[in-house]
């Protein structure tokens, strides 16, 4: 294969094509190919070229879209780079892209006077995919190609769109600021490999050519891409020009898209169509949005930013090394892709652009982050962000259901990381209940706080593991006894989040499964009585000397109904849930033992004090701290011997 597709190289580059340079300077001549190589692409990379061109059969067009895009891409970052270098722009200084077609080759080509690409670069952005996660996207694909297809939305097919309609593209390029034999000729059918070789080339950019494939002919066609360009790109800000339609054979261009920012626009002159056009451009999206808010700051900080929340959270989302932020501009001019100095990461899935005035152009992320007018444009965007959530919880509980399923578990990261925000963050979050049906996260803290009992204080809440390790808890009995509602929490964060986040409108927080619990109504001298050991001396003194230092005390229970025991942490101890979280990543672990609470009510605990054989009783105590270490959720540090246990009192 690799023989035949270098024999294919070999054709002399058609007039036509050479014809289209965007410099419109005539003919750009390129002499024999040199230093040629056949690669291989990355398997990553053969792997999403296969499922495009399979899963992608609905969204065709798209690629005219990717390609348009990449090229824009390639003018602002020419812009940035001329920002310290004027004459990479001095023999085209005006910024374009164009888009031609041959209906008789059966060809369209996209050609921009960007920033152009080495060998080197060509080899690494065409041949590899280099970002964090790649993996785990494709363990995500399930074979269904409509749930592919979003996926692959969402990692973003950029260049590799070109395959979905071309049975062959090739890419003519030279990066700005080399020298004309500098020129980079890439080919491929898609099937496995690529072949680079170093041509001439006389003007800087880049030239992507489709050969479209049989029944992707309809491409070639001047209607068709005009529309297309109208349709994904009109928001594009450097002109996108065609060839003049009519009978008149000169090489007359003429932009086809308004060639505008769509952010300088006013709001009231932009229709939602073109807000969606330019989030699915920014985000290399196939989904809509799922809000958006463009807004313009004067005064003592002059900026403006458009912001998009997505439909469907990134696969990427929870890797360190992923990339996030904004689009930042300065003064229109582009300064780089991923500013993340102007959201917190507990927003990391929001995408947009922010574009500032009174920045200097030259400046770097380190002085980003020390920039204080940086700072202030952050506080005002993270505020913009939560009061669009805000509005749409407001407004359709419905919708903010489907956003709180994609991205709840990282907005909960919000009071630790922005304890300024608390107030604002806090009537975003939802949570399982005992008041609820299933494990759905629908309950608010508002909505909490309004069922609560006649003299109740605090917010009751449990973590565990699982929504049905929560709902089984025994810690649950006396509340399901009294009627008094519990948050459940179940997602691994959980613990982090209560951690820094002690109050709800004047009512703190109690976890039930530390401390003593503090009920609304409850006698006091009751409680004291239940839970000091003052009943039942004996039998807590038999059990602690049994169990010896995996508990920090034995006491009689205020919290179960039904279950024998169950384990208490102290306040202040780490929940099971924070100690795997911090151990997974390599910390130490403070010791501490939790307390027994035992219930004398239970059959098991009127066995075990009855029990006169000392043997006996300490196995049946073993048993009883196992069984409520396993009910918390913990994991055994030698299952068989509780096995053994079992098995044993099972037999006798």
């Amino acid at each position: 294969m690799a023989r035949a597709l270098e024999s294919r190289l070999l054709v002399p580059i058609i007039a036509r094509q050479a014809n289209s340079s965007v410099n419109n300077k005539g003919p750009v001549l390129m002499t024999a190919e040199t230093e040629k190589q056949t690669l291989g692409f990355q398997a990553e990379v053969k792997q999403l070229l296969h499922l495009m061109i399979h899963s992608l059969y609905s969204n065709k067009e798209i690629f005219l879209r990717e390609l348009i895009s990449n090229a824009s891409d390639a003018a602002d970052k020419l812009r940035f780079e001329a920002l310290s270098d004027a004459s990479l722009l001095r023999n085209a200084p005006e910024l374009e892209v164009r888009v031609d077609f041959d209906k008789e080759a059966a060809t369209v080509t996209v050609e921009d006077n960007g920033i152009g690409m080495s060998r080197d670069e060509v080899i690494t952005h065409l041949g590899t995919i280099a970002r964090s996660g790649t993996g785990e996207f494709f363990k995500k694909l399930t074979g269904d190609q409509k749930k592919d297809a979003q996926l692959i939305g969402q990692f973003g097919v950029g260049f590799y769109a070109s395959f979905i309609v071309a049975s062959k593209v090739e890419v003519f390029t030279r990066r700005a600021g080399a020298s004309a034999d500098e020129g980079v000729h890439w080919a491929s059918d898609g099937d496995g490999e690529f072949v680079v070789a170093t041509i001439n080339k006389a003007d800087r950019g880049t030239r992507v050519v489709l050969h479209l494939r049989e029944e992707e002919k309809e491409f070639a066609d001047a209607m068709r891409l005009r529309g297309l360009v109208r349709k994904y790109s009109d928001h594009i800000s450097i002109p996108v020009r065609m060839r003049k339609e009519g009978e008149d054979k000169k090489t007359e261009w003429e932009a086809v898209n308004e060639a505008t920012a769509l952010w300088t626009r006013p709001r009231t002159e932009i229709k939602d169509a073109e807000y969606i056009a330019f989030y699915k451009h920014v985000a290399h999206e196939f989904e809509d949005p799922f809000a958006w808010s463009h807004n313009k700051v004067e005064g003592k900080r002059e900026y403006t930013s458009l912001l998009y929340i997505p439909s469907r959270a990134p696969f990427d989302m929870w890797q360190r090394e992923a990339r996030r932020g904004l689009k930042l501009y300065i003064q229109r001019v582009f300064i780089m892709d991923d500013a993340e100095q102007f959201l917190p990461a507990y927003l990391r899935f929001v995408r947009g652009v922010v574009d500032c005035n009174d920045l200097p152009l030259n400046i770097s992320r380190e002085l980003l982050q020390q920039d204080r007018g940086v700072e202030a444009i952050r506080s005002a965007l993270t505020r913009r962000v939560l009061d669009m959530l805000k509005k749409v919880a407001a407004d359709d509980e419905e919708k903010y259901a489907k956003f709180w399923s994609e991205f709840g578990q990282v907005l909960k990261e919000g009071p630790a990381e922005d304890p300024g925000n608390v107030d604002k963050i806090a009537p975003l979050l939802r949570f399982a209940s005992t008041n609820g049906a299933g494990g759905a996260q629908t309950e608010t803290l508002k909505g909490y706080v309004s069922r609560m009992q006649e003299g109740q204080e605090k917010i009751y809440y449990l973590s565990a593991e699982s929504f049905a390790a929560a709902s089984n808890s025994p810690h649950l009995e006396v509340f399901q006894a009294r009627g008094i509602e519990v948050l459940l929490l179940c997602d691994r964060v959980d613990e982090w989040l209560m951690a820094h986040f002690s109050e709800f409108d004047g009512r703190q927080f109690q976890d039930i499964t530390r401390g003593k619990l503090d009920l609304p109504g409850e006698d006091d001298d009751k409680a004291d009585k239940a839970g000091d050991g003052n009943t039942h001396i004996e039998l807590v003194k038999r059990i602690k000397k049994a169990l010896g230092e995996k508990v920090a005390e034995v006491r009689v229970t205020s919290r179960l109904t039904e279950s024998p025991a169950c384990l208490v942490a102290e306040e202040g101890d780490l929940g099971p849930q924070m100690r795997e979280i911090l151990k997974a990543a390599g910390q130490a672990m403070p010791e501490s033992a939790p307390s027994l609470e035992i219930n004398p009510g239970h059959a098991l605990i009127g066995r075990l004090e009855s029990e006169s054989n000392e043997e006996r009783f300490a196995e049946l105590s073993m048993v009883v701290f196992e069984q409520s270490w396993l009910a918390d959720g913990r994991k055994l540090e030698d299952p068989a011997a509780f096995l053994k246990r079992i098995n044993k009192m099972l037999v006798n």
